[in-house]
């Protein structure tokens, strides 16, 4: 379970691929790999990967997760180049105050950047939708996590597809969000209490027949 606070930002430094999957190195982790063992869970754009080997110390700290071909055919990250720098999150410890919203790093599908408008210091994201089957867990002022970030939706546009979000001045210093460019593939994880919601009902629905 992960909260959708990116915690840092690390650099894709290796990346190999096969017929199997990819493997996907990133360096300049240090910071979030003070606690790190072989099989933990660490969030990268927001999927959730297992580490398969790590170093906390040469290349700034880096570490190594293998992506089958359905994380690469569901996230954006069989597109990452090296040098591209990503979002960072360690699972949730129990210890710790939960900000954000409950994200389970895993991915829905991948929407497009149409639109970015600035707004003094901030900035507005519009995003396209292809999935119309995740429309239903959209709504104004609810919760997404975009590339594993937790974000409020400022509008959703169900006729169009589309829906937007701000990012203020700190949070576009702290995540890859605000400097990706329309036409850019982000990744998309709708809130999960909403998925629980609408079978619910679905079934009470259904049993009510």
């Amino acid at each position: 379970m992960f909260t959708g606070l990116i915690e840092h930002l690390g650099t894709v430094v290796d990346i190999k691929r096969d017929e199997r999957g990819c493997t996907l190195t990133i360096g300049d982790s240090a910071p979030i790999l003070g606690d790190c063992h072989i099989g933990d869970s660490i969030a990268v754009n927001g999927a959730c990967l297992t580490v398969v080997e790590f170093d906390k110390e040469e290349r700034g700290g880096w570490f190594t997760v293998w992506l089958a071909n359905e994380t690469l055919d569901k996230t954006d990250l069989g597109d990452r180049v090296v040098g591209e720098q990503v979002n960072l999150e360690r699972a949730m410890a129990a210890h710790v105050r939960f900000g954000g919203h409950f994200v389970q790093a895993h991915v829905d599908t991948t929407v497009a950047l149409i639109d970015r408008v600035p707004d003094g210091d901030s900035i507005r994201l519009t995003f396209e939708l292809a999935d119309e089957a995740m429309l239903p867990y959209l709504v104004p002022k609810g919760y997404v996590a975009l590339d594993g970030a937790s974000l409020t939706l400022t509008f959703v546009d169900d006729e169009q597809r589309k829906f937007g979000v701000m990012l203020i001045k700190h949070t576009q210093e702290k995540i890859t969000l605000g400097k990706k460019t329309v036409g850019s593939k982000v990744n998309l994880e709708v809130d999960m209490l909403g998925k629980y919601v609408q079978k619910s009902v679905a079934a009470a629905l259904r049993s009510s027949k």
